[in-house]
């Protein structure tokens, strides 16, 4: 309710203000506005702009696990991937991710040392976060961080605050094409969602 008021407040101070956006910016703004406040997703703005989430690995369900072994592929590190709690419950009930769900995959480093069990590894430190969003209403057409269902963003380590995607068809579409039966998730990796 607070995010229905600030907008719609924001919203008259823009109007107030003398400053006439054409009647097309200002209905895609109050849409933005209304659907943050609506629960769309609190991670998501009213230009489409994705944050990471924090504290998923404590709060949010844990989907699976991958490695990517091979040091010269582009995924290589361990990855982990998260979603909400309400978010599995949908997919369990319908057999598809809800409008607004949130998938973070946190891909790690790889740590290496011989144990007394023997060589093991195991994930290090965090060095990129992909954060896909459901979007099944198309709300922001023309962005290009948005497609396919899905919004698209990915934040380095050393920026977590810094969306440094810029297409979801040139950063993210190239390795998710053979899930694209699947709605672009690769699902098999997701014992949770059984």
């Amino acid at each position: 309710m607070r995010r229905l008021w600030w907008g719609g407040f924001l919203v008259l101070v823009l109007m107030a203000s003398g400053e006439r956006a054409g009647a097309v910016d200002l209905k895609e703004t109050m849409k933005g506005i209304l659907d943050a406040a609506a629960g769309f997703s609190p991670y998501v703005d009213a230009q489409g702009a994705i944050s990471l989430p924090l504290g998923v690995r404590g709060e949010w369900v844990h989907l699976g696990s991958w490695v990517v072994p091979d040091e010269k592929a582009p995924g290589y590190g361990f990855h982990d991937v998260y979603t909400q709690p309400e978010s599995v419950a949908a997919f369990r009930k319908n057999g598809v991710f809800p409008d607004g769900a949130v998938l973070v995959k946190e891909i790690r480093t790889v740590k290496t040392d011989d144990l007394t069990t023997g060589r093991a590894s195991w994930a290090g430190e965090p060095a990129v976060w992909f954060v896909m969003v459901k979007d099944g209403k198309n709300r922001f057409a023309g962005n290009p961080l948005w497609g396919e269902g899905w919004g698209w963003a990915l934040f380095k380590a050393e920026d977590p605050k810094k969306n440094v995607a810029t297409s979801f068809q040139k950063d993210c579409m190239a390795c998710h094409i053979p899930a694209k039966e699947t709605d672009w998730v690769y699902l098999q990796g997701y014992p949770s969602l059984q």
